[in-house]
C-alpha cells in the first residue's frame, strides 16, 4: 500500500464519500502555498486529476484556466486504491460472493470504521532496533546507557520512547528508580 501523509489520506477519504470523488473543499487547515504543495504532490503521483468544472452544478473549483474556465480536483482509481478503496468498475464479485461481501462490509459502511492499521515492526541493525533490544533485556536500560550504544542525547532518547515506541509501536515502556543505578526503563 503506498504511504500517504495524514492530510493526503483525509482527502482521499473526503473524496470518495462525495459525488463523482471530487476532492474539494480541502480541509480546512489546509491554505495557500501549503495546499498548493500537497495538491501538487497529489497530482504528480496520480492521486487527483484537473477535471473541467461543471459550473451549472455548483462543482468548486480549484483553479480558473485563464479562459473563464475553471478546474476542480477528482481523486483517480489510483489515489482510491492508496486508501484502499477499489475502483467500482474493477474485479467484479463472482455470483453468490457478492451477498457475503455486503454482509462483511456493511457494518463497516455504517459505522465509518477502518480496520486497524497493521503493527509497525523495527528493522534490524537500527539505532530504534537497539534501544528495543536494550530495553527488553531483564534489567532494561538506564537513558546514560542508551545515550552510550546510540550515540543520541537524552532528549533524543526520550522522544524516541515517548513516540516511537509507545505512540507507534504501541509498546507499553515503563520505568522504575533503582538503587546505585538511577531510573531503569524496560518494555512490559
Amino acid at each position: 500500500m503506498t504511504k500517504l501523509s495524514d492530510t493526503q489520506a483525509l482527502i482521499l477519504s473526503a473524496a470518495a464519500q462525495r459525488p463523482e470523488h471530487i476532492a474539494l473543499p480541502l480541509p480546512e487547515s489546509l491554505r495557500g502555498g501549503a495546499a498548493a504543495k500537497v495538491v501538487g504532490a497529489m497530482l504528480a503521483k496520480g492521486f487527483l486529476e484537473e477535471v473541467d468544472a461543471d459550473l451549472h452544478k455548483g462543482e468548486p473549483v480549484w483553479r480558473e484556466t485563464g479562459d473563464g474556465h475553471g478546474v476542480t480536483l477528482v481523486a483517480t482509481d489510483a489515489g482510491l486504491g492508496a486508501i484502499g478503496i477499489e475502483p467500482e468498475d474493477a474485479n467484479p464479485a463472482p455470483a453468490g460472493a457478492t451477498d457475503a461481501l455486503t454482509e462483511q462490509s456493511a457494518p463497516e459502511a455504517a459505522t465509518g470504521t477502518e480496520t486497524a492499521p497493521k503493527a509497525r515492526t523495527p528493522r534490524e541493525g537500527t539505532k530504534q532496533a537497539t534501544l528495543i533490544t536494550m530495553l527488553r533485556a531483564p534489567d532494561g536500560a538506564t537513558i546514560e546507557e542508551i545515550m552510550a550504544a546510540t550515540g543520541w542525547q537524552s532528549h533524543t532518547v526520550r522522544g524516541a520512547m515517548a513516540g516511537a515506541l509507545k505512540k507507534k509501536l504501541g509498546l507499553e515502556v515503563t520505568s522504575e528508580k533503582v538503587e546505585d543505578r538511577g531510573r531503569v526503563y524496560c518494555i512490559a
